[in-house]
């Protein structure tokens, strides 16, 4: 089942912010920042449920309440009216500018082969003990946010799938090919046609979100539409291969911590790749990026079929963010669009379906979510001879 929405802004689209209202403020902070600025905003609810973009609206933007954030346009005195009553005392703690952010893929994709190292599991799939695991993530909900999904590819012909996209002009098909791997990763079949299995999760409901357009960028607006869409629809965990480098030292987005924090308590894990900047072999490591660089979201590292630390992957570097568990994130197989039906591609991008497929099958088996799920996910994770800095609690694994 497919389903297209308005888009929450594009790319390249100046003057749009991020407004973060204080903790049960939102009522006040929406009538705030209309009366002191005069930017007004719909709500959340009836933003998913247009069917296409609303040109002649007279609102500013979105008010995402789970999430206690405004996405809007606005103008440079409107910024400077909020910035007067903006602060920890006030409903309006902070206003950020938008973000653009892209997809985490490093390496260009190739035909992938057969071959006996494969098996009949990927590495990835034996790496995080799925292909002994009991459980599917049967009944558990997850959504992959991130360039849309092959709504037709045969390996998903028996699977309900719900998607909308936030991406203005585009609707969810994925013409860039990282949604579709990433999904595939998540909950794809253990059992395809020609090629080894791939899916971690293969029970679990897929709710995919298009927040990356064609090219494979994105806004952290379409980000937080994405995010509050897998709240209303119950998603117990929420992917996203995606984000945006930062500078050592650099601060994380307080909005996007809060975000996850409040997602959290309502039941919902954000898991987030960390990037892929670092040189390793040249002495770089890069810091973890936006958005997993807020510690209330877990990023997510990546490691080879050798269990060594992925030379391109982002570390914890200073007080800029940490990685908090890493996954199978080279030379990984896993769906994309037909014809072409599976390719191999790197980057923590494919690290993090790998930790989302293992939180569903945790979620499934122990009946946890939020914290408790976060809780699981760490302290089963398996223990690397490495620098915590580079694997954090170690490599994620599949329950029995």
């Amino acid at each position: 089942m497919t389903a297209t929405g308005p888009a929450i802004g594009s790319a390249s689209e100046p003057g749009r912010y991020l407004v973060l209202f204080a903790d049960d403020a939102v009522e006040d902070g929406a009538r705030t920042m209309t009366s002191v600025a005069g930017i007004r905003t719909m709500r959340g609810a009836e933003y998913t449920a247009q069917a296409h973009v609303e040109t002649d609206t007279d609102v500013d933007g979105v008010l995402w309440e789970d999430l206690g954030v405004a996405v809007v346009s606005a103008a440079s005195d409107q910024i400077s009216a909020l910035g007067e009553v903006t602060g920890s005392l006030g409903p309006i703690t902070m206003v950020e500018p938008e973000r653009a952010v892209y997809a985490l893929a490093l390496t260009a994709p190739h035909p992938p082969t057969r071959t006996v190292t494969e098996e009949s599991y990927t590495w990835g799939l034996r790496a995080v003990r799925a292909d002994v695991s009991t459980v599917t993530g049967a009944g558990v909900r997850v959504c992959v946010l991130d360039t849309g999904f092959d709504i037709d590819h045969p390996d998903f012909a028996d699977r309900m799938i719900v998607a909308k996209s936030f991406v203005d002009g585009e609707d969810t098909t994925d013409v860039h090919g990282h949604g579709t791997h990433v999904t595939g990763t998540v909950c794809g079949p253990r059992q395809p046609a020609d090629y080894p299995a791939y899916g971690v999760a293969p029970g679990a409901e897929i709710y995919v979100g298009k927040v990356l357009d064609n090219s494979g960028a994105g806004t952290d607006g379409s980000i937080l539409a994405g995010i509050a869409w897998a709240l209303q629809n119950g998603c117990a965990v929420v992917s996203m291969s995606l984000g945006a480098p930062v500078r050592p030292g650099q601060p994380y987005s307080v909005t996007f911590e809060r975000a996850a924090r409040r997602a959290l308590d309502k039941g919902t894990l954000i898991v987030a790749a960390a990037g892929n900047d670092s040189k390793r072999t040249s002495g770089l490591i890069a810091p973890v990026s936006h958005p997993a660089n807020c510690p209330s979201i877990m990023a997510v590292g990546a490691i080879d079929a050798e269990l060594a630390v992925a030379d391109f992957s982002s570390g914890t570097v200073e007080r800029t963010g940490a990685v908090d568990v890493v996954a199978p994130g080279v030379d990984v197989l896993s769906a994309w669009p037909m014809p072409q039906r599976v390719n191999t591609i790197s980057g923590t991008s494919m690290a993090t379906p790998h930790v989302t497929g293992v939180a569903a099958l945790l979620a499934e088996k122990y009946h946890c979510a939020g914290w408790a799920l976060w809780a699981r996910l760490t302290q089963s994770a398996m223990r690397l001879p490495l620098p915590s800095t580079d694997v954090g609690a170690g490599l994620v694994q599949a329950p029995g």
